[in-house]
């Protein structure tokens, strides 16, 4: 009997612990800051009249 009494108590103690973590995990990333959103390219903006500096190809 008190070999099942300890494996229960085993599982108990386990599954606390377990529980334990996963809050402080939780906790842990909720703690951390987001990082900021900077993209790694940036395009210029276009041309305010909307004419394209390149020339564009002719069909002929």
């Amino acid at each position: 009997m008190s070999r099942l009494l300890a494996a229960f108590l085993t599982c108990v103690a386990s599954a606390i612990l377990a529980t334990g973590a996963a809050f402080a995990i939780v906790a842990a990333l909720n703690v951390t800051p987001e990082p900021q959103n900077v993209p790694l390219v940036s395009f210029p903006d276009p041309p305010a009249n909307g004419a394209s500096s390149t020339p564009s190809p002719s069909a002929g």
